[in-house]
């Protein structure tokens, strides 16, 4: 009875000691603004990809998991209506993985409303394979982006 309960109480201080580097929880922080400048080599063809980024970007959020992490992000359309919204990666570059927030704008004219009402929330995976060689996610809108740092 007692060496059950020491063994799980040595294995939750071992676990609670991991600092950053260790613990996947704690690999990306929180987010922080970032400028909305990216090189033109990066930049999509309009050809490639009709739907315009979205206004603005205003959380971003990394959850590890099991074989990598999800990063989500909530934009900020103008109006209400927004659709076919995704996070279009860019290749790696320099340990700096970046994401276009992109989506199609309504059909017709819709209200504008509360901001609530226009949030559009979005997600990609990224491999653990993929994680070993970036050291920060950058999600970037028309007026904004938001960076994730290890």
């Amino acid at each position: 009875m007692r060496r059950p309960l020491l063994l799980g109480l040595a294995l939750v201080l071992t676990l609670g000691a991991c600092g950053t580097r260790l613990n996947p929880v704690n690999w990306f922080g929180g987010s922080e603004p970032a400028t909305a400048t990216m090189t033109p080599v990066a930049l999509p063809a309009p050809s490639e990809d009709g739907r315009p980024l979205m206004a603005q970007v205003i959380s971003l959020d990394i959850d590890a998991m099991q074989g990598g992490a999800i990063v989500r992000a909530v934009g900020l359309p103008p109006t209400q209506g927004y659709w076919a919204a995704e996070l279009v990666g860019r290749p790696v570059q320099d340990g700096v993985k970046t994401f276009e927030f992109r989506a199609l704008p309504p059909m017709a004219q819709t209200a504008v409303s509360t901001q609530q009402s226009r949030e559009v929330t979005v997600g990609a995976f990224i491999t653990a394979h993929e994680l070993q060689g970036i050291r920060q996610i950058t999600v970037v809108a028309a007026g904004n982006a938001l960076t994730s740092r290890r």
